[in-house]
């Protein structure tokens, strides 16, 4: 059948040509239009309870992730030059288009008495014109006199200060976001250079950004890196500017195609996807070399006495074709399947990047075998200078050691190796299972460490929110006082966590309040009580008083993001470190048990949510998820190689020098203390459709060798293997693995993790595959 194909292939070249360029064309257009993903990872499916609450909170009070933090620690802040300034950068950030509003010290609001009409008024703290030292002092004084403020806005202890940024949520879901973020951070800087003050940034919106840039830049240099490297190997090898285009232009095709088809199936470039072009071009180089391996051992093996050199081209064209189309299809099927099966997972963002990677893996085999025969048609015949590398000394005689060590020392084989699972099933045990929201960074970032700064002095700026409900209309209004008490108890409670800073709610408003009832005096900033609520009611009221001077006052905007319009739902928003995934439930738990305390389940009902929670349940379903698509692949793998080679014995032999590897690869993670993460569990579904290729190609190899001499012993066509496809298995490994080495340049930890480990799978793959795999041919098949 594959001569028929490759007759057909030879004799439609120019077809199969125009075709392919048409459909490239038609692919480039549509890469034209891809665009970057910035909204965060969508990891849970929308059926999802912990999704559904999000999104349910999210319509309600709005969008939590949506605060960049600016901090700044100084003990000269007072100091009227450096406030002034400081003021006035909060007015041109306030400035900057999308910015909704600024929470910054000069900024803040106090609430003033009002006998006369019987209400509180809200007043600046500090005036908005430049002030002298004196009239400063003197507002200064009146600020912290206030415990609404601190831990909030400002650390007294450390002399540190937040500014908080609220940006458009449309925006932070747009290209614009970039601008955004890169003129509130000029500004800042502008400040912090006069005043010789480092400034910290922070919050969602900035770790978005900048996750989202740095992915963008990182797929270019990478591209270009894995291409540059690709041809300095190929030129290495093939001593052939010829070859080195052709396999050159097979993977340019590929990556146009996989452009093409992120876009054309509405999907954006997010961390996952952008890996799929290098990841592309590592997969298509080795499509290649065995082709051309394959060509120019045909051709070489030919007579130029009996053959004219037109036919003798054609003779090996058709032998590579025929040979390499069933081994290399069964290969790129092996290799998508190791990705494709996150398509069978829920989540939106393993799916994506499972379809994508799947299709155009197997879109490679189909521009290899269309492109590759075609040019060499119209190339001119290979020179004994493009074949010399397959009579490389250094490599045949690594052969003779790999036939030597397969023939003559198979105990010694299966005993190092057994010594091998051994010590790496006892790291497996030492395996721990934790994310962080930052997890990627290197802690040398400067991300990393603003947010360690903000951990170390407000606790953090992760956000978690809590939703306490009454489960009936107005009922905040009813028993407000208990309702009130129990709320402090549990924010009360979280403030002792030293992961958690002091939570805002509707009672801080209320306490606030009081503090202002009671003229100012901050000892009592206390919950109020049921007289206090007599007078502070009005404030529980749909509308909230105004002022002329602005439509709705500062207090009345807390009283109004913290309970919704029925009075039916009260929130509690805590910022807080960025704990991993294996605390982060530990502190949940606690918390839920104490609200479980303080709230009768059968009059309120507490939800814990925010980007924090989806984060956990997002990490959690993604791990779970690749657990099951490891699963999946092994399965379809192995009906692969059953239908191919219809011997359980020969499916024995294959599968397992790729457990091997994927076992030693997990016990060096528990022995070095690498977590298992959605980063790192990728590896071992890629490294098996990876891997799963050497073997592939050597038992097909096998399998053909046995069919052309069928007299051969067993030891014989093991020999015949080894040298024939010893070669090109080296040649492919190393550009596998030097592929996949570039991702170790990244500056995200998953990144360089997919990098390393996957080099190390392939390192072992390739060594099980050209020692242990023959030992184990010649123990289990005699004959």
């Amino acid at each position: 059948m594959w001569e028929k194909i490759a007759r057909f292939i030879l004799r439609s070249r120019w077809i199969l040509l125009i075709l392919l360029l048409a459909l490239t064309g038609l692919m480039g257009y549509h890469a034209s239009k891809v665009q970057m993903s910035y909204e965060f990872a969508r990891a849970i499916p929308t059926d999802n309870p912990k999704y559904q609450a999000y999104q349910a909170f999210r319509s309600q009070f709005g969008e939590d992730g949506n605060l960049m933090a600016i901090g700044i620690q100084t003990d000269q802040l007072f100091q009227a030059p450096v406030f002034n300034d400081y003021a006035a950068l909060a007015k041109d950030i306030k400035k900057v288009p999308a910015v909704e509003d600024v929470l910054s010290v000069p900024a803040a609001t106090n609430l003033v008495k009002d006998t006369t009409n019987e209400k509180l008024n809200a007043v600046p703290v500090f005036a908005s014109r430049p002030l002298a030292q004196p009239e400063l002092d003197s507002m200064a004084a009146v600020f912290f006199s206030l415990p609404f403020y601190q831990g909030l806005m400002y650390n007294p202890v450390t002399h540190t200060y937040m500014m908080g940024i609220r940006i458009n949520k449309d925006v932070l879901n747009s290209k614009r976001r970039n601008k955004v973020v890169a003129d509130i951070v000029a500004i800042a800087d502008a400040f912090g250079s006069k005043h010789n003050i480092e400034m910290h940034y922070s919050g969602l919106p900035l770790i978005r950004t900048n996750l989202a840039t740095k992915v963008a830049s990182e797929m270019q240099w990478f591209l270009l890196g894995s291409i540059i490297l690709s041809a300095v190997i190929l030129l290495i090898f093939f001593r052939s500017f010829s070859a080195t285009a052709i396999s050159l232009a097979v993977v340019i095709i590929g990556v146009i195609w996989c452009m093409g088809t992120i876009e054309w199936m509405g999907y954006k470039i997010t961390l996952l996807t952008g890996v799929i072009p290098p990841l592309i071009v590592v997969i298509g180089i080795p499509n290649c070399i065995y082709f051309l391996n394959k060509y120019h051992t045909a051709y070489n093996d030919i007579s130029g006495e009996v053959f004219t050199e037109s036919s003798r081209k054609r003779i090996a064209l058709t032998a590579m074709i025929s040979r390499m189309g069933v081994v290399t299809l069964f290969c790129n099927i092996a290799a998508a399947i190791g990705f494709a099966v996150f398509g069978l997972t829920k989540s939106a963002v393993l799916k994506e990047f499972g379809i994508v990677a799947g299709i155009n893996i197997m879109a490679l085999f189909f521009i290899s075998i269309m492109f590759i025969p075609a040019v060499l048609s119209f190339l001119p015949d290979p020179k004994k200078r493009h074949m010399r590398y397959l009579e490389n000394k250094w490599l045949l005689a690594i052969l003779d050691n790999l036939e030597r060590w397969s023939l003559h020392h198979q105990k010694l084989i299966y005993g190092v190796t057994a010594v091998m699972l051994l010590a790496s099933v006892w790291g497996m045990t030492r395996l721990k299972s934790v994310g962080f929201i930052v997890d990627d960074l290197p802690k040398t970032d400067k991300i990393y460490k603003d947010l360690k700064f903000f951990e170390h002095h407000f606790k953090g700026v992760m956000p978690l929110e809590i939703v306490v409900d009454t489960k009936q209309k107005q009922g905040l209004r009813r028993n407000p006082v208990q309702t009130f008490a129990r709320i402090d108890s549990l924010s009360q409670f979280i403030t002792a966590q030293p992961e958690m800073a002091r939570p805002l709610s509707i009672v801080e408003g209320l306490k606030f309040a009081r503090q202002a009832y009671y003229n100012g005096d901050s000892s009592n900033y206390k919950a109020p009580t049921e007289s206090d609520l007599i007078f502070l009611s009005q404030y529980l009221s749909s509308k909230g008083s105004t002022d002329s001077s602005n439509k709705q006052n500062n207090f009345n905007r807390v009283v109004a993001s913290f309970m919704d319009s029925n009075r039916r739902q009260a929130r509690i928003s805590v910022s807080m470190a960025d704990v991993g995934s294996k605390r982060l439930p530990e502190l949940i738990g606690t918390i839920e048990n104490r609200s479980r305390q303080l709230f009768d389940t059968s009059k309120y009902h507490v939800e814990f949510t925010g980007t924090s929670i989806t984060f956990l349940e997002g990490s959690a379903f993604i791990i779970n998820g690749l657990k099951e698509s490891i699963m999946w692949a092994f399965l379809l793998i192995a009906l692969c190689m059953l239908y191919l080679f219809r011997s359980f014995k020969i499916l024995i032999c294959s599968l397992i020098p790729n457990i091997i590897p994927l076992i030693i690869t997990a016990g060096v993670m528990g022995w070095v203390g690498i977590a298992i993460k959605p980063s790192t569990v990728l590896v071992f579904s890629v490294a098996l459709g990876i891997a799963i290729d050497i073997t592939i190609r050597f038992l097909v190899n096998y399998k053909q060798e046995l069919s052309i001499n069928s007299k051969k012993t067993s030891h014989e066509l093991v020999i015949d293997t080894i040298h024939k496809t010893g070669i090109s298995i080296i040649y492919t490994s190393l550009v596998l693995i030097a592929g996949f080495v570039i991702f170790c340049f990244s500056g995200f930890g998953g990144t360089q993790a997919l990098g390393w480990l996957t080099s190390l799978t392939l390192v072992l793959a390739t060594l099980t595959n050209l020692i242990f795999l023959p030992a184990l041919l010649l123990t289990l098949i005699k004959k």
